[in-house]
């Protein structure tokens, strides 16, 4: 088995909840898997935000969905 070191401040070890000094690179990705995770749906409610998605129904999306999929089979 190979270890690594990595080195981070207190306030990433504190922002990405970290509780252990040494993790297997298994709970790392994990980790880190959440917190892009978490990064990447703050900048998509911003874009629905921006755009006028955020309030749209749960139909109309729907609605958006089907006239995108028909006229991208229109178009073959």
């Amino acid at each position: 088995m190979k270890t690594l070191s990595i080195s981070i401040s207190d306030l990433e070890f504190n922002k990405f909840g970290i509780k252990e000094s040494k993790l297997n690179f298994t709970d790392f990705v994990d980790i880190v898997s959440k917190e892009l995770t978490r990064q990447n749906l703050s900048k998509c409610i911003k874009l629905a935000e921006k755009y006028g998605l955020s309030k749209m129904t749960m139909d109309e999306i729907t609605d958006e969905v089907k006239a995108v999929r028909k006229d991208a089979k229109n178009r073959n």
